[in-house]
């Protein structure tokens, strides 16, 4: 009988979306099969399969994943030794089009990974009753996945959600069924939110049971209802954000860290209490990560200690600015301390850089840590920010302050009204670096004016109108990231968003 392969075993997405690829070709990840029989046939085989759904998941939470939609914004200033790493999209000038690489990594590695979705997710329909219950957990760890990575590629490539015209905004194309040789157009905001909903609707129910814990490495209830919380913020029903958020809150599970030692268990250590749900990584086996261009720390046998930094980015004045002295994120998340090699010169003391992803220690080999860290996708700091903003947008201005407030006095930041701006510069300060920044402007319609650098670190960045002085406008179509290249190379259905080359 005719053998066929799947490589749903992946440990990171490789193949473009609408690519051809040869299933003759046996990867050494592959699951054989024989041609008519279920790909589902054994409690091993359905195990090897959820593997590969987690692995495939975490894979698309890191690294790439995030570092694009951190370095396009106001957060960072590009050094005077960052090499163009992220140039085009930093700058977001006449260089940024639809062939820049790290957009298109982010749209081929979703698409590459929600096509391992569809498969497993066709293949649950074909299962033996003995391992039906197994398979149905699974299923919605699946349906989660396939969610999260629709939200994602809906806040980079479509506009933000706006439900007068979310039914004609195109936003990326909707493929929930693995078919080869389709080409589909781009479908709606509206279409893409709706299959979000439709597969967190059926991870809710498949994970019903799955109670929420601390750090849990595989999707719980508590994850879905985070990814909720997400989705009602993105579609402006703030009553229901709010609840979501407060679903996660109110469990009583998780804890927001109040101290350095606790904010470094979070995220130095992997062994906080703020984690949703925490991917497992170890010594062998992780994904990418954002170390090198934040960081870069490197032996320095000419320092004291060792150790020295070489970072292709760091924070600006208005982000270093937004930290009260007493403020633990400052302390945990920024150094000045550890000597940074630009040029042929080392600098101490004279600008912060950003070290919240510096690494476990538990994970290196040696002394210098290289970034090598659990992804922690959720985290109950969001769902403070959610819940106070949605609050707020919904009118109860006292529960917003309650909720913003709680955030704030754990940090060690003073307290304050929840007004819109008071809140906006809570996400700015809790969570950057962690690839948010793109969709809270999005959704609030708002641009920057300028990337000041700290005061000492004026000599060691880019300066100019691209760079300091970058003015990104609220409607600039900038927001919305270009259709790829190579994608529309190979399906002429899809549209390119406005002010990109058509190829």
């Amino acid at each position: 009988m005719k053998k066929s392969f799947i490589n749903i075993l992946v440990a990171a997405p490789a193949l473009f979306a609408f690519a051809s690829c040869n299933l003759d070709l046996t990867p050494s990840s592959a699951i054989a099969f024989s041609e008519g029989e279920p790909l589902i046939q054994s409690a091993a085989n359905l195990t090897a399969m959820e593997n590969g759904i987690l692995s495939s998941y975490r894979a698309v939470q890191n690294g790439g994943y995030v570092l694009p939609i951190e370095f396009q914004f106001d957060a960072f200033n590009a050094s005077i030794d960052f090499g163009n790493n992220y140039g085009p999209i930093h700058k977001t000038d006449q260089n940024f089009t639809s062939s820049d690489y790290d957009v298109e990594d982010y749209w081929s590695g979703n698409y590459s990974v929600i096509k391992n979705y569809n498969v497993f997710l066709e293949a649950a329909n074909d299962v033996s009753a003995d391992l039906r219950a197994a398979t149905n957990l699974v299923k919605g760890e699946t349906f989660f996945a396939r969610a999260s990575s629709y939200l994602n590629l809906a806040r980079a490539f479509g506009k933000a959600y706006n439900p007068s015209t979310a039914d004609n905004d195109p936003c990326v194309p909707l493929v929930l069924k693995y078919e080869q040789n389709e080409k589909p157009a781009r479908a709606s905001v509206k279409a893409v939110y709706e299959a979000v909903k439709s597969d967190l609707d059926s991870a809710a129910f498949y994970l019903a049971g799955v109670k929420g814990a601390v750090r849990s490495v595989k999707p719980t209830i508590d994850a879905v209802n985070a990814l909720y919380a997400r989705y009602y913020i993105d579609t402006q029903d703030y009553a229901k954000a709010a609840e979501y958020a407060h679903k996660i809150i109110d469990s009583g599970t998780y804890t927001l860290a109040s101290t350095a030692a606790e904010l470094n268990a979070d995220f130095v250590n992997d062994n906080g209490s703020e984690a949703i749900i925490q991917l497992a990584i170890s010594m062998t086996e992780f994904t990418g990560n954002t170390f090198v261009a934040w960081l870069y720390a490197q032996n320095d046998p000419n320092v004291e200690g060792g150790e020295s930094f070489r970072p292709y980015f760091l924070p600006t004045k208005a982000l270093i600015e937004s930290y009260e002295p007493n403020d633990i994120r400052l302390a945990c998340w920024f150094d000045n301390t550890v000597p940074v090699l630009f040029s042929g010169r080392y600098y101490t003391g004279d600008f912060y850089t950003f070290v919240k992803f510096r690494g476990n220690p538990a994970l290196v080999s040696s002394p210098i840590r290289n970034g090598r860290q659990a992804p922690k996708p959720f985290k109950l700091s969001e769902m403070y920010l959610i819940a106070a903003e949605a609050e707020l947008a919904a009118g109860n201005s006292s529960a917003a302050t309650t909720d913003l407030n709680a955030l704030q006095s754990a940090r060690g930041a003073s307290t304050t009204i929840a007004n819109v701006d008071n809140i906006r510069k809570e996400w700015f300060k809790e969570t950057v670096g962690e690839g948010l920044r793109m969709s809270c402007l999005k959704r609030w319609g708002v641009g920057f004016s300028g990337r000041a650098a700290q005061d000492g670190a004026i000599n060691v960045v880019q300066n100019g109108t691209y760079f300091t002085e970058k003015v990104f406008e609220a409607g600039s179509n900038y927001f919305q990231w270009p259709v790829p290249s190579h994608e529309m190379k190979i399906n002429k259905n899809l549209k390119q968003n406005p002010g990109y080359d058509e190829i």
